[in-house]
């Protein structure tokens, strides 16, 4: 008996495929007996190509109709029920059968009455002898998978018949099946719907398979109808909501609810595994496709109501038919892997090795230099001077330093902690039983580690194989990078190790989320270390987008890291009054002061000329000729970086002369500006990072002139070399010239008697006075062990106006160093202080006022001497030894102190949560096997179909 078959083709704005598929529905061997044509609010000329069309009947769907309710609709206006062995031949406006491909199709269906679902082998419409799609299924978990996508078609799957589910792109279905069935599913839109389909058609006792011979070209098919154009983001959140919802439909009763609370948490571990998969685009569609699956239990109800009405036979029937979850990330990884049609290999420039590249030579020159430099470090457990002091005995007091909480600088208060606590309790944490021990070996791998990272990005500049090597070198020995370290400055001497890093992932991160994620942490190190450096940070990260657009998705995030660790400090520097109090640097304030032009254009920080001047003078030499010195060796490095504007390749040269330019701005403003004071003497800001800047441009610009140059670019080298290098005499021997601030200790900070005291009272009081010049004392309150690193807060040192509690320290100490009716002891108790310690006095300028403070303490019959140290002299409050146990466990050790406060607690949970999502972002995933063996190929083609690839 003949099979009568009505065609049904929807439309929606593809007027120009339409006629194609028109055309060839016309040309079939074996003619439909009826056509439909349906339009689905087309905008183009859809309507006229169907009313030129021999369709018998021209159908209008309601906007926003997908494929399955298109269909739906014509069935229920333009045909009314048929003979009971009608069938429907499903097409879209792209799909373009071939001439025999219906009939192949009925010819597959007459000879198994069983079989209720055919569908073609779907090729591509830009190329016909790939297949497009061949057969679906699906994973224990629901995932859907397609069987055969993107393959050369050498009828390696013709042995095919039985699948789980086919498309809707040149489906032919009973139409009694379609109304048994109910369609496609309303929830499901066009994506899966097809497979959700056939999965009810198999459980209602009814056999699909999928028809080799049958061919039809197609560009997407229904998935067209789930709105092509919008970001793969969107496509996926679609089909990952249509992947909950069949979960949803398809799992037990007694396992719905559980699934339905779980949809939160599998968000939340698929959005880490895109993080570290490098798709952090797809993040916001895990959360929307879980929020869709969440309020759509409605339509789960309606589905299951229908799965049940329908269903006949067990989830067992469809096991045989269904994917393992190997075997479906085996097709998903085969698919990915095909090297497309029309491929063509690209030129690789083979990267300089570390070690054929003079980088492994750099690092042990550099390293040697390091323990001439900093030797003397070896063996101790602390360095101090200038603005170091050790950290804190133990991690959780470094990580209790992070946030928002209590203070216990001086008199103590409540506020933002900086950035940099962060970046201290990462570096105190590597050595988590010594965490000052710490500081010490980043001094000793400071040169080898600064002239790693700068091979790593002079490599980009040249093909050279020394040109990087020496690069590194000099970047190690540059006087800003070494002044810094030998002045205490650790936040700029971080900044210059990172500098380089932070140069190559950010060339990366408009086509790498991995650089992009890596940029943006080290953008928040160098931040943390030196806050002036933001402006420049951010100039960079506009001009990226500004001249990088196409990718700016890919940038625009990378401050935001350095925004949230900054908002707390932010928001109270700004409500203080004080906003130029977050340009401060972290640390102890002790500043450079004011330097000349010249002294900053030869990298010296601490005035001289990079220590040339006590050199000379050392050598009993004329100490003047210092600064010409300098000039002289530094010469040959200022003419090559101007020369790179003259030469091959002048392009690369302007940035590194801008960032040079932009760096000596920032030196030189940075010295004159003070945020911070020590006894009312201002600090001004430290220019190392600005100066570290400035010194990155000169060597870049340096590089691509030696690039350029040719045969004499070996001689050119050896002179910037040596001269560069004899530069750094004085500062890496400044240890043996006595001309360095730091240098190796113990992590105590007060008395060893205090000390012991601080044992067991972590927060018993110690009143520092320190003479200054002339008749002025300093009045500081340290508690427990003393002030660490950690402690330090930029905060307590920009303060303009002393508060009640700094008030009273210094009524106190102002009566302690005299003679006064002042009742001392009262504020003694109540502030907790056991201790007085005078300062060793430094010049004759603060003698009288050291004696008269002595004579004060001695006469004073509250105090007990105790005896001279190596810190000054110390007096015991005799009445501390009376102080109630209650006064003395008031006050409280604060190791939980970001965490006493509500707002302490979410500042934290923020902070932890965008930096432990960009650090996942940042970890590089390797190239799978078939990645390796095709890097290197581009295609010349777009994809044209929806690829599905929502897995658990």
């Amino acid at each position: 008996m003949r099979q009568r078959v009505t065609a049904i083709v929807v439309a929606h704005s593809g007027a120009d495929l339409l006629e194609r598929t028109l055309e060839a529905v016309g040309r079939q061997s074996r003619l439909p007996d009826n056509l439909v044509g349906v339009d689905v609010a087309s905008v183009d000329r859809s309507s006229e190509v169907f009313a030129r069309s021999s369709a018998a009947h021209l159908v209008a769907a309601p906007s926003g109709s997908s494929f399955g309710a298109a269909v739906s609709h014509a069935l229920d206006v333009a045909v009314p029920p048929g003979e009971p062995g009608e069938w429907l031949w499903l097409l879209a406006h792209d799909n373009v059968p071939e001439p025999d491909a219906l009939a192949a199709l009925l010819g597959a269906v007459e000879i198994a009455p069983s079989v209720a679902i055919a569908g073609p082998k779907l090729m591509r419409i830009d190329d016909p002898a790939v297949i497009a799609e061949f057969g679906e299924s699906m994973t224990k978990l629901g995932a859907s998978v397609g069987l055969v996508a993107s393959e050369l078609d050498q009828a390696q799957h013709d042995v095919q018949n039985d699948v789980l589910g086919v498309s809707a792109s040149g489906m032919l279905v009973r139409r009694s099946l379609w109304a048994e069935l109910g369609g496609f599913d309303p929830a499901l839109g066009s994506t899966d719907a097809s497979l959700d389909f056939s999965v009810r058609a198999r459980l209602a006792g009814h056999r699909v398979i999928g028809v080799p011979a049958a061919k039809v070209a197609s560009a997407g098919g229904p998935y067209l109808f789930d709105a092509p154009r919008v970001s793969s983001a969107k496509r996926t959140t679609i089909a990952r909501a249509a992947q909950l919802h069949r979960r949803l439909t398809y799992a037990p009763l007694a396992a719905v609810l559980l699934h339905w609370l779980s949809l939160l948490p599998l968000a939340i571990a698929r959005s880490i595994v895109h993080l570290l998969a490098k798709r952090p685009g797809l993040v916001g569609a895990e959360f929307g496709a879980a929020l869709t699956a969440a309020v759509g239990i409605g339509r789960v109800a309606a589905a299951r109501r229908t799965l049940r009405r329908t269903k006949t036979l067990g989830w067992s029937s469809i096991e045989p038919l269904r994917i393992t979850a190997r075997a479906a990330r085996e097709q998903r990884a085969r698919k990915s892997g095909t090297a497309p049609r029309g491929a063509v290999p690209v030129a690789l420039v083979e990267p300089l090795g570390f070690i054929s590249g003079g980088g492994l030579w750099a690092v042990v020159i550099t390293g040697l230099l390091g323990l001439i430099a900093f030797g003397t470090l070896l063996g101790s457990t602390t360095v101090v001077g200038g603005s170091l002091v050790p950290l804190a005995d133990s991690v959780s007091q470094l990580w209790s330093n992070v946030g928002w909480g209590a203070r216990s600088i001086g008199t103590g208060f409540d506020g933002a902690a900086d950035p940099f606590a962060a970046l201290l309790a990462v570096l105190g944490s590597i050595t988590f039983w010594q965490p000052s021990l710490a500081i010490v070996l980043l001094y000793l791998v400071a040169l080898p580690l600064a002239s790693l990272s700068a091979w790593f990005c002079a490599r980009r500049l040249s093909e050279r194989p020394w040109l990087p090597a020496l690069a590194a070198i000099l970047w190690a020995v540059a006087p800003p990078f070494l002044g810094s370290l030998h002045t205490g400055h650790l936040g700029a001497a971080i900044v210059h190790i990172v500098l380089p890093v932070f140069v190559v992932l950010l060339l990366g991160a408009s086509s790498s989320w991995a650089a992009s994620a890596g940029a943006a942490l080290v953008f928040a190190v160098i931040a943390a270390s030196a806050p002036s450096t933001v402006p420049v940070l951010v100039l960079a990260w506009v001009a990226l987008m500004v001249f990088r657009p196409s990718n700016a998705h890919r940038v625009l995030a990378i401050p935001l890291p350095a925004a949230v660790l900054f908002a707390p400090l932010v928001v109270d520097q700004i409500t203080r009054g004080t906003p130029l109090g977050l340009l401060a640097d972290p640390g102890v304030p002790s500043g450079g002061g004011t330097l000349s032009g010249l002294q900053l254009a030869l990298g010296s920080l601490t005035g001289g000329s990079d220590g040339w001047t006590e050199l000379l003078g050392e050598l009993s030499l004329p100490s003047t000729a210092g600064p010409i010195v300098a000039s002289a060796l530094l010469l040959p490095l200022a003419v090559l970086a101007v020369l790179a504007l003259f030469v091959r390749g002048s392009r690369r040269a302007i940035p590194a002369l801008a960032v040079a330019l932009v760096g000596y701005a920032t030196a030189v403003l940075a010295s004159r500006i003070s945020v911070t004071s020590i006894a009312d003497a201002p600090v001004a800001l430290w220019s190392g990072a600005g100066a570290s800047l400035y010194w990155l441009g000169l060597l870049g610009s340096a590089i691509v002139a030696l690039d350029a140059i040719g045969r004499a670019a070996t001689s050119a080298a050896l002179l910037v070399g040596v001269a560069s290098v004899l530069v750094a005499v004085p500062l890496i021997s400044a240890v043996f010239l006595g001309s360095t601030t730091i240098a190796p200790s113990t992590d105590r900070m007060l008395p060893a008697f205090v000390d012991a005291e601080a044992q067991s009272r972590p927060d018993v009081g110690t009143l520092v006075l320190d003479p200054v010049a002339g008749d002025e004392i300093s009045a500081t309150l340290e508690r427990g062990r003393g002030t660490h690193l950690d402690d330090q807060s930029t905060l307590w040192w920009t303060t303009t106006d002393a508060g009640a509690e700094e008030v009273a320290v210094a009524t106190l100490a102002g009566n302690l160093v005299s003679r006064s009716g002042f009742d001392s002891a009262a504020e003694l108790d109540r502030l907790s202080i056991a201790f007085v310690l005078l300062a060793t006095s430094e010049g004759e300028e603060t003698d009288a006022v050291t004696t008269r403070a002595k004579e004060a303490l001695d006469g004073n019959a509250l105090f007990v001497p105790v005896g001279d140290t190596a810190a000054g002299s110390l007096w015991r409050y005799s009445g501390d030894e009376t102080a109630s146990g209650e006064q003395a466990d008031a006050q409280l050790d604060r190791g939980s102190r970001n965490t006493e406060s509500v707002y302490g607690i979410l500042v934290l949970v923020v902070q932890g949560l965008v930096v432990g999502l960009t650090v996942l972002l940042a970890i590089p995933t390797g190239l799978g096997r078939r990645e390796v063996a095709d890097r290197g190929r581009v295609s010349d083609r777009p994809a044209t179909t929806f690829e599905r690839t929502d897995d658990d």
